[in-house]
């Protein structure tokens, strides 16, 4: 077995395969609540994909290239492994509310997409109002999309957003607040424990800029802030969000046989070499993010807002 400080969890699952995440959600479902019904979380999968593809009636196709698809899939994917920590745990959550956060997270950044008649612009221009946009998509289409508990659905989503709508948030049951912290958890650990975040803050960037939210001047800016974000980020996590990310590591134990929390080494390692491209300034930090083509992403984006 490969040295345990240098395991990834995409040597587990691709969450890049859309597929892969299929696969082993429902596996885990199987595992973790044997008997119970996983099809209305499939159908709202493959209607999410129709969604970010431009295949949903009355949207466009999705055109943020931070907050895409595969964004979803990797916050879909942290969230059942949340959830899959929790029983392992002894702390399992009961069917239904798993079920709803799961949906959930499926839906949680569809307010970035653009209804037919909104133009000129980007689903960017939506950052501030993006979460109560995906409430109002749920709402609208829960009968289509077989969604028998919207509204409960509907106040997870809001545990999502970063104006303390969890805290505020009016939850019906100890277990659905629990539920909440678990997918405003998954939504922090599933992006920024991406092996290409840094590469796709340049996308935030521009969706920022697009935005009209202050601070961010160049695409340098974002990679500057993200320490202090990331400082932010564990606060909120260990501290309003219960600690719930924390069950990763149970997932990673009972799954893989690895006792470590990977998420949590994914997201040091990023800023282990984020601080390292802020202290050398003898060359482009375009030269040091290799994963993605930053020349190509820059200008697609430029293009997107012009």
């Amino acid at each position: 077995m490969a040295d345990v400080d240098s395991i990834q969890l995409s040597a587990f699952v691709c969450a890049d395969d859309p597929v892969a995440v299929v696969e082993e959600s429902s596996a885990l479902w199987a595992a973790l609540y044997p008997g119970r019904g996983f099809a209305t979380v499939l159908h709202a999968f493959d209607a999410v994909r129709s969604l970010y593809a431009g295949e949903y009636p009355g949207y466009h196709a999705c055109d943020t290239g931070y907050h895409d698809f595969k964004h979803t899939v990797a916050v879909f994917l942290a969230a059942v492994r949340l959830v899959d920590g929790c029983c392992a745990s002894g702390a399992a959550l009961p069917p239904l509310v798993a079920h709803d956060v799961l949906v959930a997270a499926l839906f949680h950044d569809a307010g970035y997409i653009r209804r037919l008649g909104e133009e000129g612009y980007t689903g960017a221009r939506f950052t501030a109002a993006h979460v109560g946009r995906s409430v109002q998509f749920i709402q609208e289409n829960a009968r289509t999309l077989g969604l028998e508990r919207p509204d409960d659905i509907a106040r997870l989503v809001w545990s999502t957003g970063l104006k303390d709508e969890f805290s505020r948030q009016a939850w019906a049951s100890d277990e659905e607040h629990l539920a909440g912290a678990l997918l405003a958890s998954a939504d922090l650990i599933g992006q920024m424990g991406d092996r290409a975040y840094l590469e796709k803050l340049l996308f935030l960037y521009y969706e920022f800029r697009e935005a009209g939210i202050p601070g961010y001047n160049t695409e340098f800016d974002i990679l500057r802030s993200t320490l202090s974000f990331y400082e932010m980020t564990i606060a909120r996590l260990d501290g309003p969000l219960l600690g719930m990310r924390h069950y990763a590591r149970a997932h990673c134990k009972l799954r893989y046989g690895v006792d470590r929390d990977l998420y949590e080494d994914a997201m040091e390692r990023q800023m282990d070499y984020l601080r390292g491209i802020l202290d050398d300034d003898t060359s482009n930090f375009r030269k040091k993010l290799k994963r993605m083509d930053l020349e190509k992403m820059g200008s697609n984006a430029q293009n997107a807002i012009a």
